[in-house]
């Protein structure tokens, strides 16, 4: 009787695409200009585990032909930015700017004007539907705006859905998970749902932190945490400068506790806890 041999299939590993070290500066050079994301020498891994897949699907062979196909076609800039920026967030991180936010800023919003909130790099959405839980609780009957604004277009599509793994509930206060979050069934079984109603007091929108952005008005609170690691120096001034004057007199600037505005924060805002500035109220205002 013949025996079959079992036939030994080897299959060859996907091999990354390898990046010259020219490559890699210019991809910095274009990133730092468009977004003021700096990515150091070190960091060519990260683009090639971030941007392989992507020149894959496209048929290209190297970093060099990619990056003439940036310079030449507006929409795939947008999917580089987008998959090389990190964007990594949860509910009710850093809790003492949710504590603050509860116990200082809502007592003090006084008359008809609603109290206006920026997460200025809203990512996938948690921290601006962190902040608008927070409000809806503190301030009943009372108006309240949240703007969240990112550069990357697909972390704002998951933002707007509001529809997370049922394990982001985790950090969720209990009291504001009954009230705010809805846990879903049959074929949405493992996810949460940010309530309909908080979801529609969240405007997103695309925004990139380099442009003018003083057509978004003015705001009592800035949330500008976990960013401005990922800026130079200039960078960070010329963006501290421009966020401070979009505050109204008295409004806070908020950034992460791994984060300071010392050397770069301008006159016009002081820090009164760590990790928090706010902006100087002058004589003619």
């Amino acid at each position: 009787m013949n025996r079959s041999r079992a036939r030994k299939v080897t299959i060859d590993p996907v091999v990354p695409r390898q990046i010259t070290r020219d490559e890699f500066a210019r991809i910095s050079d274009l990133l730092h200009r468009r977004t003021g994301i700096l990515l150091a020498p070190g960091k060519e891994t990260l683009v090639m585990g971030r941007l392989d897949k992507r020149l894959r699907q496209l048929g290209v062979g190297t970093y060099g032909e990619y990056l003439r196909l940036l310079h030449t076609t507006g929409d795939e800039l947008g999917v580089a930015i987008d998959a090389l920026t990190t964007n990594e967030t949860y509910f009710f991180r850093e809790p003492q700017h949710f504590d603050f936010l509860r116990a200082v800023v809502a007592p003090e919003a006084r008359g008809s004007r609603p109290l206006r909130v920026w997460s200025a790099a809203g990512s996938t959405g948690e921290e601006a539907y962190t902040v608008a839980m927070v409000l809806a609780d503190a301030m009943p009957g009372r108006p309240w705006e949240v703007v969240a604004t990112d550069i990357s277009t697909g972390v704002l599509r998951t933002a707007k859905q509001g529809v997370y793994p049922l394990t982001a509930a985790a950090r969720i206060p209990d009291a504001l998970l009954r009230k705010y979050c809805r846990r879903g069934r049959d074929e949405y079984d493992g996810l949460m749902a940010v309530s309909r109603d908080l979801r529609n007091r969240v405007r997103f929108m695309r925004a990139n932190l380099l442009d003018d952005l003083t057509g978004l008005g003015r705001f009592d609170v800035i949330m500008l945490r976990n960013v401005m690691i990922y800026f130079d120096t200039d960078t960070k001034i010329t963006l501290v400068r421009r966020l401070a004057d979009m505050l109204v007199p008295g409004g806070h600037l908020v950034v992460s506790h791994s984060e300071s505005l010392h050397g770069i924060a301008p006159q016009t805002v002081r820090m009164t806890q760590p990790s928090i500035y706010q902006r100087v109220r002058t004589d003619d205002e």
